[in-house]
């Protein structure tokens, strides 16, 4: 399996280029991966105790990042390696608090991985949720390090544990600890015969927690919602926008909605312009205007979410309406608001359980998205109460990254 793996590795490495020269966002990571080696031979010197940590994308960033940041402060004097696989990861956190070394992932190759390893010599290595590369994972293993995935998230249906899949099943056995987000995932670890587990819960929960303790005040949202409700739309790509737009047009003007779609592209922004008119203000533009007269506040930068957040009294979160995946729902969650998705969430495990609370609602259509909001504009009693449950949802499942820290501090000392 691992000779087939690396004919296919072979072959996008001569595919890659060529398709970078049609897609931005592929040339990005293309062109950011040719000085991965030069940055870590500039900045690593023999000697030198590091701490290699390997995030997919953004999401991934911030999921490990209460781990990330407590491995920081009990270990000053370790220089961090921060790696992403995915130009979303690394263009938005190549400047970030916890460290100056951040590099993308060399495509995965032996010779890549064993150089990298060369370069980096890290005493400890965390991965977080499931970007597990063959190559990389069989280096590891022949490797001192000591290695951990965290806030895994494992189902059924993955290639892992599938009759094909067994090959891939190795890959567990590179790691001298895993830490799931349920138990479903560990019970599928000790299927395959694989102990070093334990059930520490999501570290998101840590993340959003700490978001509270921040300073949240965006004094230009306070002159657009000029004390009236106020519906965040967070992360939304065209299909939620679709929806969101004909309540917008029709909505009473007793209501603020903010809008922060996934990808603030050109063309994206402005058909959401097109279609809003002058109901709306970009956040590019908005000093150059009466910002209480604007009912819509479209967010044409990123980093700010999880404030914007603070300033809700429903939110919709966006990704579930159509195939690209739900974004974060427990950003707004820790606000104690309620928070309305689209019909695809069944990968994503709190959006169950918030839903089985109460504090969370699926829509299928425009028309089931008109029913639900309609209800939380109208009835302040219930939009609280809804509100309440995903707030103490957050409480009730906090924790993680104490647990990992402590188990990962032993692992240190070995």
């Amino acid at each position: 399996m691992l000779v087939i793996y690396n004919l296919i590795t072979a072959f996008l490495k001569l595919l890659l280029p060529i398709a970078g020269g049609f897609n931005a966002k592929l040339k990005k990571g293309i062109d950011g991966r040719k000085k991965t080696f030069e940055t870590l031979q500039n900045n690593i010197q023999k000697g030198d105790t590091v701490f290699w940590f390997h995030c997919a994308s953004l999401g991934e960033y911030e999921q490990g990042l209460p781990v990330f940041e407590k491995l920081k402060s009990k270990y000053p004097k370790a220089k961090i390696v921060l790696s992403f696989f995915s130009p979303s990861g690394y263009e938005v956190r190549k400047k970030n608090p916890l460290t100056s070394i951040v590099v993308y992932l060399p495509l995965d190759t032996k010779r890549n991985a064993e150089l990298f390893l060369k370069l980096v010599n890290p005493k400890l290595v965390v991965f977080v949720k499931y970007d597990l590369w063959p190559n990389c994972l069989k280096a590891l293993k022949n490797h001192s390090s000591k290695v951990v995935l965290i806030s895994a998230l494992l189902r059924p249906h993955q290639h892992f544990f599938k009759f094909y899949g067994k090959a891939f099943q190795k890959l567990f056995f590179s790691f001298d600890y895993i830490f799931t987000q349920n138990s479903e995932s560990k019970e599928l670890l000790k299927s395959i015969g694989y102990c070093d587990v334990t059930e520490s819960n999501d570290t998101r929960f840590d993340r959003v927690s700490n978001q509270l303790t921040q300073n949240n005040s965006l004094p230009y949202l306070e002159d657009f919602i000029y004390n009236k409700l106020c519906v965040v739309a967070g992360s939304t790509w065209e299909e939620d926008e679709n929806i969101l737009a004909p309540y917008i047009q029709k909505a009473d003007k007793s209501i603020k909605f903010i809008i922060a779609p996934h990808s603030i592209n050109k063309k994206g922004i402005k058909r959401l312009m097109e279609t809003l008119g002058d109901k709306a203000v970009l956040f590019s533009k908005h000093q150059k205007v009466s910002l209480s007269d604007k009912q819509v506040f479209i967010v044409d930068t990123i980093g700010i979410l999880s404030k914007i957040y603070n300033y809700a009294n429903i939110a919709y979160v966006g990704g579930g309406m159509g195939s690209s995946g739900l974004h974060n729902t427990l950003e707004a969650a820790v606000f104690g608001i309620p928070i309305i998705i689209g019909k695809n969430y069944d990968k994503f495990p709190e959006a169950k359980e918030m839903l089985e609370r109460g504090g969370l609602f699926s829509v299928r259509d425009y028309k089931s998205f008109e029913t639900t909001l309609d209800r939380f504009v109208v009835d302040a009693n219930y939009r609280e109460k809804c509100g309440k449950i995903n707030k103490i949802y957050i409480e009730d499942n906090k924790g993680a990254t104490s647990k990992i820290l402590a188990k990962l501090t032993l692992l240190i000392k070995d």
